[in-house]
C-alpha cells in the first residue's frame, strides 16, 4: 500500500514538472536593463536586434531553433542571429548565467540585453519578441564603453 502511494506521489510530481516545462519553454522572458556584452571575436550585432543562441553539438531543440532563428534573420531587416557553441564558449555561458540549451539571448543593436528564451522557441513567438523590442525604441542609443565591454571588470 505505502509502494502504491509513493508511486502516485512520483507520477504526480512528474507530470507537475512537465506541464511547468511546457509553459515555460520557448517563452520570452524580458530582461529589462540587463548588462551589456561584447562577443569579442569579430562578430557583427545586428542593425536593430541580434538573437544570440547559446548551443551544443548533440541538442536537437537546437537545430531546430537555429533554423527557426535563421528564417527570422534573412526576413528582417537590421536582425542578426549568432550562434555559439557553449562548450566552446564557457567563459560567456558562465558570465551570462547560460544553465542549459539552446538558450537566445535578444541584445538591441548596442549589445543589450532585452530578454531570453529558454528551450525552442516557435517562430511567432519570436517575432513577438522582435516587435517588443521595435517598439520600445531599444537600441538607438549608444552604449557606453563599459557596456560594450560587458559593464564588469
Amino acid at each position: 500500500m505505502t509502494g502504491a502511494y509513493i508511486v502516485g506521489i512520483a507520477v504526480l510530481l512528474a507530470l507537475g514538472f512537465g506541464l511547468y516545462r511546457k509553459a515555460v519553454d520557448g517563452r520570452f522572458r524580458a530582461q529589462r536593463g540587463a548588462t551589456a556584452m561584447v562577443l569579442g571575436y569579430g562578430q557583427e550585432l545586428g542593425g536593430t536586434a541580434t538573437f544570440l543562441q547559446f548551443s551544443s553539438p548533440a541538442c536537437a531543440p537546437c537545430r531546430v531553433t537555429a533554423r527557426v532563428l535563421s528564417e527570422v534573420e534573412s526576413a528582417a531587416d537590421g536582425v542578426a542571429h549568432i550562434e555559439i557553441d557553449a562548450e566552446q564558449r564557457l567563459d560567456l555561458v558562465g558570465r551570462l548565467g547560460i544553465t542549459r540549451t539552446p538558450t537566445v539571448l535578444l541584445l538591441d543593436a548596442n549589445g543589450v540585453e532585452h530578454g531570453r528564451i529558454l528551450g525552442a522557441p516557435r517562430k511567432e513567438e519570436v517575432l513577438a519578441a522582435l516587435d517588443r523590442l521595435r517598439t520600445t525604441g531599444a537600441g538607438t542609443g549608444s552604449a557606453t564603453p563599459a557596456q560594450r565591454e560587458g559593464g564588469r571588470r
